[in-house]
């Protein structure tokens, strides 16, 4: 007997019609609802979209109001892609700004078409244009405004995302600021020129060091006297450049202004090449440290001994031609800090003669590399960098340690004179005892950073600048980064310690990690049999220069067949080892070919078929569902 077959039912189908209307409903007014929420998760790893402490506490304090102005192309049709992305999360960001402001902040968008009041704007605020394909100038920049004062990013560039909050967040504090900051600079180096003597080509001639001619640019730089006794609380940050022989009192009033928060730069130096006021000294080289104040702060620097680093040696004319100097450390690459602003986006740096900087045991300090040698190094005596290139490779003995170059030390200080200022002394007689000041403090009343670095030659002019006329014009042209160092390490700490505590940001490009550590691995395998090659070649030279030995005077000229079995051996394991060495790229482009063809069929087969194994597992779901009824 058949079931009587069902007839449409007209209630269910206008249930089922009433009800799919109503959900569209719920879903069209609970997106309005979201639009006008103000609610924002980041789900990125790293926070990308989300403002730090930092910038929040800046914001908390702003007491003048800030007008952002995005100046974007976006109508250009020819504007490239990687820009229109950018643009997209630069926007996102700065609504974050206005969002977290309380008012403080407000963001406004100009589109500058061609010949259009907003390209004008554009030029009068300087703001960098870019051509494109279809002959127009595309903008992409920031224009800051409060009250009478301005502030420009005239390009913002995606290859510096990083850098994306520190450099808006610096800006604002610094429209902020009503007056120009100092800096006050101690140093045992003719930084300031010597106005008695004629400009010379030679450092120490009669104009100021670059350094300092560029601080003048944006800072009130002062001259610190070595007969101070205090240091004017007025002074925004301090450079201490080579304290040679500092006086004692001068010490006290550096330990004082530090405990009371101040913050310094400070160069040390195992051996200045650019202190020309001892002359040559080979073997008793004048180097400079703070020792006292370093063990108080939690480090040390021995300076008679320097860093040798044989995977970042620098270039330079010997007796012999051109040598590789381990001890002028050319660094790059891996020996920046990524994830701090000073070292951020910086290439090269070149350290002529750099100690190693240490953190003492036990120290309560925060310590953070900002600069490093490579692993390939070791400590040896200053004084070898007299004594030529191949001396200096004869004693190397590689220690496997990375050592700092330059750090970033935090804390709260204790001060290195307990029993008050040091006495005065004159000639021949004893120390004067120096009564204890009211305001004489024995422990630092906030903390204080300090940024350390091991050598003070980079801060001459021949470590950083090559100098020209052109047409009468006098040229500059920076062939590394030790002045944007310099730039970085004073910008930053003449900002507030919410913008000292910035990060770089998390990069949006990932490299393929796993590719890089294939690679990593079998550059140390071809590393190996490099070095098993090299020592092979050693030995079959040590050995043929004693079957030379052993001939006589008459058989110099003639190769004897032992050397001619000696050079057969030789070759036959050179040929080996470049087999090995072949066998072992040709192994890392398997692997890597591999990995891809893997990637490959997961995106290929893979995702599709769970995609599938779902469905069908949900079909054979409802169809059970249905018999069941």
């Amino acid at each position: 007997m058949t079931k009587p077959r069902r007839g449409f039912d007209v209630k269910k189908a206008t249930l089922s019609i009433v009800g799919l209307v109503v959900l569209l409903l719920i879903l069209v007014v609970a997106n309005i609802i979201v639009s006008y929420a103000n609610v924002r998760w980041d789900a990125t790893e790293e926070n990308t979209y989300s403002l730090s402490d930092g910038t929040l506490n800046i914001l908390a304090s702003m007491t003048r109001p800030v007008t952002i102005k995005l100046f974007y192309s976006k109508s250009n049709p020819d504007i490239p892609a990687e820009i229109k992305l950018y643009a997209r999360r630069v926007k996102d960001f700065l609504s974050e700004y206005e969002q977290r402001s309380d008012g403080m902040i407000r963001v406004e968008t100009y589109d500058p078409r061609m010949d259009s009041d907003e390209e004008e704007w554009a030029e009068k605020y300087g703001l960098h244009s870019v051509g494109v394909p279809g002959g127009e100038r595309i903008y992409f920049g920031l224009v800051f405004v409060c009250a009478d004062k301005e502030a420009t990013i005239e390009w913002l560039d995606a290859a510096e995302e990083q850098l994306l909050e520190y450099d808006i967040t610096r800006t604002i504090q610094g429209l902020q600021q009503a007056e120009k900051q100092v800096v006050g600079i101690i140093s045992g180096l003719p930084v300031f020129g010597n106005p008695r003597r004629p400009p010379m080509a030679r450092q120490g001639g009669g104009e100021p060091w670059l350094f300092v001619s560029e601080l003048k640019k944006t800072y009130r730089v002062k001259k610190i006297a070595p007969d101070t006794e205090k240091i004017d609380p007025s002074t925004d940050l301090l450079l201490i450049v080579f304290p040679k022989n500092i006086p004692p009192q001068l010490k006290y009033a550096v330990d004082q202004y530090v405990l009371s928060g101040g913050k310094a730069v400070i160069f040390v130096d195992p051996l200045c090449v650019s202190d020309n006021s001892q002359g040559r000294q080979q073997f008793a080289p004048m180097g400079a440290s703070l020792k006292e104040l370093f063990t108080v702060w939690g480090i040390s620097m021995d300076p008679k001994m320097a860093v040798a680093d044989f995977d970042q040696p620098t270039q330079v004319r010997g007796q012999s031609g051109i040598e590789e100097n381990p001890l002028m450390i050319s660094a790059r690459g891996k020996a920046f800090n990524p994830n701090a602003i000073v070292t951020s986006g910086l290439e090269s740096m070149l350290f002529p003669v750099a100690g190693a900087i240490q953190k003492a045991e036990g120290a309560g300090c925060e310590f953070e590399p900002l600069v490093s040698s490579s692993a390939n190094a070791a400590l040896m005596e200053a004084h070898n960098a007299y004594l030529g290139v191949e001396a200096i490779k004869k004693d190397f003995v590689s220690d496997q340690k990375r050592y700092p170059v330059a750090v970033r030390i935090r804390g709260t200080f204790k001060t290195a004179f307990p029993s008050g200022p040091p006495g005065k002394e004159d000639a021949g007689t004893a120390p004067e005892k120096t009564p204890i000041p009211a305001d004489h403090l024995k422990e630092g009343i906030q903390p204080s950073t300090i940024i350390v670095l091991s050598d003070a030659d980079m801060l001459a002019d021949q470590f950083y600048v090559r100098k020209r006329q052109v047409l009468g014009f006098a040229i500059s042209e920076m062939f590394n980064d030790n002045l944007n160092f310099v730039a970085n390490a004073t910008e930053i700490l003449t900002g507030s310690d919410d913008l000292i505590g910035l990060r770089t940001r998390g990069k949006l490009q990932r490299p393929f990690t796993a590719v890089l550590e294939l690679k990593r691995r079998a550059q140390d395998r071809w590393l190996t049999k490099e070095k098993e090659l090299v020592r092979q070649i050693e030995a079959a030279n040590q050995k043929l220069r004693e079957l030379e030995k052993q001939k006589d005077a008459s058989q110099k000229m003639i190769i004897s067949p032992e050397q001619e079995k000696e050079v057969a051996r030789f070759k036959a394991r050179r040929d080996k080892i470049n087999d090995e060495l072949k066998e072992v790229r040709k192994k890392l482009r398997s692997e890597i070919e591999t990995l891809g063809a893997v990637l490959k069929a997961v995106n290929i087969f893979l995702m599709p078929l769970v995609v599938a194994l779902i469905g069908a597992g949900f079909a054979i779901y409802k169809h059970r569902k249905m018999k069941r009824k």
